[in-house]
């Protein structure tokens, strides 16, 4: 599987949401269904702790979701990166409590499509020091926070960056996608 990172993200680049200018309920119809392309490609889900519970304690709740986003991570397969769980609570979920770089690399190695990494910014930046990242999906909302922790992490970097993809939708947002060029 290839390893997909993807973050919601302010114009100045912070993707830890300490402010409100993300509302999962609240989703850009044509972002919605660049969203469910990328579902269709992928074959599992990997989350840090934190995030796994955000998610498990609100996407189960969500009854009349538009966007398709609860039914897709009810049915997809997820990998948690724990040392503390020990009972997931949430079907189609496999905790990883080895060393995560050691753990990823072996989910690389499955077959399989994309491996979906999004929030969880402790372990994106694990994941991005050791080089495991295939491709970096960027969704940036038009709000400015002034703080809070990067897409990538402090130090990295990469000379030059491929275009993937890109769109813009009317409510604002942007997306981009980019590859580690040649």
């Amino acid at each position: 599987m290839r390893l997909v990172i993807n973050q919601n993200m302010t114009l100045d680049g912070a993707v830890e949401m300490l402010d409100d200018w993300f509302d999962p309920g609240d989703q850009d119809p044509e972002m919605v269904a660049l969203l469910q392309e990328h579902d269709r490609r992928c074959d599992g889900v990997l989350l840090g702790r934190q995030t796994f519970l955000d998610f498990r304690g609100y996407w189960p709740q969500q009854t009349d979701d538009a966007s398709g986003s609860a039914a897709f991570l009810d049915a997809v397969e997820k990998y948690v990166v724990t040392t503390t769980l020990t009972d997931p609570e949430w079907q189609n979920t496999t905790l990883l409590a080895g060393d995560p770089v050691d753990e990823v690399r072996r989910l690389k190695e499955l077959p399989g499509g994309e491996l979906l990494l999004t929030g969880s910014i402790t372990l994106a930046h694990t994941l991005i020091a050791a080089g495991l990242a295939d491709e970096f999906r960027q969704i940036v909302f038009p709000a400015v926070q002034g703080r809070g922790r990067r897409f990538f992490p402090d130090g990295y970097v990469v000379p030059r960056l491929e275009r993937v993809g890109a769109a813009a939708f009317s409510s604002g947002i942007s997306y981009a996608a980019y590859v580690p060029a040649p």
